[in-house]
């Protein structure tokens, strides 16, 4: 099969599908290894950005999906989406920012990082479609855990959770979890430091002088 019939099949493929589709997926239908898929790929997504062309193909997680490009967003929206856009409050990002940073974190760990109870805004991004169960865990209770999906990719512009930036004062446990009693600690040691450092900054009080004698 010549490369312009892959491409046309693969446009075709990811235009009807509306969806990301694996890799795996377009391997198996154009018996073509990963290496051979990922250069048409990336060749077609050169082509696609022509000022000429209105859509591109964007890489999410282990796979590929025809979008519209953002500049144009404008336009389209008024058109085609009637949807409701998901308005997140503070407390649902800080929620969706540690499951992303924690995946197949429970509802019972989200508590102990935020400090207050987690149950509306998991239920708000569940319905949202932003994260999902990822199974149960071997914790007492058999509690279930969640992960970011890849509407949550697609709305914040990342390929994958390798995209996420870092942060590089959080301390990470042998579960890839965030060690809250470390964190705690780091923070009250820099509060320490402060207090010190006020401390030493302080002018000593000047002795009085004494009184002029009449």
């Amino acid at each position: 099969m010549d490369i312009e019939k892959t491409k046309a099949i693969i446009e075709a493929i990811l235009f009807a599908a509306g969806r990301t589709v694996k890799t795996g997926e377009l391997i198996l239908v154009l018996e073509k290894n990963e290496e051979e898929l990922n250069k048409i790929i990336s060749n077609m997504q050169e082509e696609y950005k022509s000022e000429n062309r209105g859509i591109e193909i964007v890489k999410i997680d282990d796979g590929f999906q025809l979008a519209t490009k953002n500049n144009l967003y404008e336009y389209v929206y008024p058109i085609l989406d009637k949807r409701n856009k998901p308005n997140l409050s503070t407390a649902a990002l800080e929620t969706l920012s540690i499951i992303a940073y924690n995946p197949k974190i429970t509802r019972a760990e989200i508590e102990a990082i935020r400090g207050v109870s987690a149950d509306a805004c998991v239920y708000k991004l569940l319905e949202y479609g932003l994260i999902e169960e990822a199974g149960k865990t071997d914790l007492p209770g058999k509690p279930m855990s969640y992960k970011t999906t890849d509407d949550f990719l697609k709305m914040f512009g990342y390929t994958s959770l390798n995209d996420l930036p870092e942060l590089p004062r959080y301390k990470l446990d042998e579960n890839q979890q965030i060690v809250i009693d470390e964190l705690i600690e780091d923070e009250k040691a820099k509060k320490e430091n402060r207090n010190i450092d006020e401390e030493n900054n302080t002018v000593p009080n000047e002795a009085p002088m004494p009184e002029r004698e009449e």
